[in-house]
C-alpha cells in the first residue's frame, strides 16, 4: 500500500468516526479531508495546489441556477404544512375512505402519495400523520406496529415521487459526473441528463412503490376490519372535496406539468409552485374578506396566462409592445399584488416567518454539505480516489453488473449511518463515475440509487423517518417497536428497487416518450 492510499484510507475512516461523532456532518465532510490533506502534504503525499480549485467549485454551487430550485420546492411544502392545509386534505380523505382500518390505513398512504408530490419534506409530514392518524387507526384496532411502519414509510414518499428535492440534488450530481465520465469514456457529446429527466422517470417507480405499499396494507390487516356505524359515516360532500382537493391538485399538474412539458425549467417550476402555494394557503388561511379572494383568484388565473403563453412560444416578446407582451405584463402586476397580499395575510396569520425560517434552515443545512462534499471531492482526487476506485470496480466479478450490485450494496448499508445528501454527495461522485462511463441510462441508474436512498429514512440506528415519529409517538410505543415496524416497508422497497433492476423499462419509458 503507497503512501497515499494509506491517507486515503485513514480520511475515509475518520470521515465516518467524525459525522458518527455527533458534529454537524458538514464540517466533518469538510474538516477531516482538509486536516488530512494538509498533514499528507508534509509527508509528499498530496499536492496542496489541488485545493486551490475549491474557491471555484464553491462559485459553482452559489452560481448553479438549479440548486435554486431546492429552497423553493422546501418554502413549497412548509407553507403547506404550517398553513394546516395538508392536515385538512387528510381528513377529507379519512372521512371518504371511512373509518374501518384497511380505510384509515389507505387514508394516510393515498394522502401521503399526494402530499409527496407537493413536498419532500420528511419530518413534517411524519409528525403531521403521526399527530393525526396514529390515535384513529389505534381506536379502529390497527396494531401499534402497523400503525408505526404505515406512518413512517408512507412520510418518506416524497422522497421518490416528483417533485422531490432528492432528485434535484441527485440531477445535479448525475448530470455533471456522468457528463465527465463520458468524456473520459471517449464519449464527447453525450446527452445531457436533466432534473425533468429524473422527475419522469421517478414517476412510475414511485407509483408502483404506492401500488406495493397499498398491496401489503390490503394484505395485513385483511382480517382487522370493525363495523362502523352509521352515526359515524361522514358523508363528504362534492363541494368540500373539489375545495380541498382540487388547489393542489391543479398546483402539482402545473409544477409537474411544466416541468415535463418542457414549458419551464426546474427552477421556474418550483418558483411557480412555492408562489402557487403561498395564494393557495392565503386564500383558505381565514377570512379575507370577497376583495381578497377575489384578487388571489386573478393571480392565479393571470399564473395560468403566463404559463400558456409560454407554452405557446408568445413569451418572451420581441418588445412590450406586442399584445403577448403587454398581456404578459399585466398577468405578472396581477400576480404581484397577489402574492404581496397573500404574502400580508400569511405574515398576519403566523405562518410566513416561521416558514421563511424553517426554510433557511433545511437550506443552509443542504447547502453546507454540498459545499463541503466539494472540498471532500477535491482531497479524494488528490489522492488517487477516482483511479483506485476505477480500477477496484472493473475488478468485481460480474463486469458492470457486478459494479452495479456492489454500489447499490454499499449505497443501502450507508443508509444505516449517513443521511441521503450525505451519501449522494459522498458516493455519486466517488463510487458513480465508473457506472456512468459505461452504457448504463444514467436517468435509470440516478433513479435506482432514489429508490435506494429513501431507505435510508427507515434503517435504523439513524433513520430520519423513525426519529421524527419517536418525537410524537405515545411511550407506550416503544423504539425497538419502531425499529420492527419499518422491516417489511424496507423489504417493499428492495422489491422495488429489484423490480426495477430487472425491468429498466419501467423509469426509461417515459422520459423517452417525452424528452427523445
Amino acid at each position: 500500500m503507497t503512501l497515499s492510499e494509506l491517507f486515503l484510507c485513514l480520511m475515509l475512516v475518520g470521515l465516518f468516526a467524525g459525522i458518527l461523532s455527533g458534529i454537524p456532518a458538514m464540517l466533518a465532510i469538510a474538516g477531516v479531508p482538509f486536516v488530512v490533506a494538509v498533514i499528507a502534504s508534509f509527508f509528499g503525499a498530496f499536492d496542496l495546489s489541488f485545493l486551490d480549485f475549491f474557491p471555484s467549485r464553491v462559485w459553482g454551487v452559489m452560481s448553479n441556477t438549479l440548486l435554486m430550485a431546492v429552497p423553493l420546492f422546501i418554502l413549497m411544502g412548509v407553507v403547506l404544512e404550517r398553513s394546516q392545509l395538508a392536515e385538512r386534505m387528510l381528513e377529507v380523505l379519512r372521512d371518504m375512505l371511512g373509518a374501518s382500518p384497511r380505510g384509515l390505513a389507505l387514508s394516510v398512504l393515498l394522502f401521503s402519495a399526494l402530499i409527496a408530490a407537493s413536498t419532500g419534506i420528511v419530518g413534517a409530514t411524519v409528525v403531521m400523520l403521526g399527530l393525526v392518524s396514529l390515535p384513529a387507526m389505534l381506536q379502529a384496532g390497527v396494531s401499534p406496529r402497523v400503525s408505526s411502519g404505515i406512518i413512517c414509510a408512507s412520510g418518506t414518499l416524497g422522497q421518490i415521487i416528483p417533485p422531490s428535492i432528492l432528485l434535484v440534488l441527485l440531477g445535479d450530481q448525475i448530470g455533471n459526473t456522468y457528463l465527465e465520465a463520458q468524456q473520459k469514456a471517449g464519449n464527447f457529446a453525450p446527452d445531457a441528463v436533466s432534473v425533468g429527466d429524473l422527475f419522469a422517470g421517478a414517476l412510475v417507480p414511485g407509483l408502483l412503490l404506492v401500488g406495493l405499499y397499498g398491496l401489503y396494507i390490503l394484505f395485513t390487516l385483511r382480517g382487522a376490519q370493525k363495523a362502523v356505524a352509521k352515526d359515524e359515516r361522514k358523508p363528504v360532500p362534492l363541494n368540500r372535496i373539489l375545495g380541498t382537493f382540487l388547489p393542489p391538485l391543479l398546483l402539482i399538474v402545473a409544477v409537474l406539468g411544466s416541468i415535463l412539458g418542457g414549458v419551464a425549467t426546474t427552477t421556474e417550476a418550483a418558483g411557480l409552485g412555492a408562489i402557487g402555494t403561498i395564494l393557495l394557503a392565503a386564500f383558505t388561511r381565514g377570512e379575507i374578506g370577497p376583495a381578497g379572494r377575489l384578487l388571489i383568484i386573478a393571480a392565479v388565473i393571470a399564473g395560468g396566462v403566463l404559463v400558456v403563453l409560454r407554452a405557446t412560444g408568445l413569451l418572451p416578446p420581441a418588445t412590450l409592445g406586442a399584445p403577448a407582451g403587454l398581456l404578459g405584463l399585466l398577468a405578472s402586476v396581477l400576480i404581484g399584488f397577489g402574492v404581496l397580499f397573500a404574502g400580508w395575510r400569511l405574515f398576519r396569520t403566523d405562518v410566513l416567518v416561521p416558514a421563511v425560517i424553517d426554510t433557511l434552515r433545511i437550506s443552509g443545512m443542504v447547502f453546507g454539505i454540498v459545499i463541503a462534499a466539494s472540498m471532500l471531492s477535491l482531497v479524494f482526487r488528490g489522492f488517487g480516489g477516482d483511479e483506485l476506485v476505477a480500477g477496484f470496480l472493473e475488478q468485481v466479478p460480474g463486469g458492470k453488473w457486478g459494479a452495479l450490485a456492489l454500489v447499490m450494496v454499499v449505497v443501502f448499508f450507508l443508509g444505516f449511518i449517513l443521511e441521503a445528501v450525505e451519501i449522494i454527495y459522498i458516493v455519486v461522485p466517488l463510487l458513480g463515475a465508473p457506472i456512468l462511463a459505461t452504457d448504463f441510462s444514467p436517468v435509470w441508474f440516478a433513479v435506482l440509487l432514489a429508490m435506494n436512498l429513501q431507505t435510508s429514512f427507515l434503517t435504523p440506528p439513524f433513520g430520519f423517518a423513525l426519529f421524527y415519529y419517536r418525537s410524537v409517538a405515545p411511550r407506550s410505543i416503544t423504539t425497538m417497536e419502531i425499529y420492527r415496524s419499518v422491516i417489511p416497508f424496507v423489504a417493499i422497497q428492495l422489491i422495488a428497487l429489484a423490480l426495477l433492476i430487472t425491468f429498466p423499462a419501467v423509469v426509461t419509458w417515459l422520459p423517452d416518450m417525452l424528452f427523445r
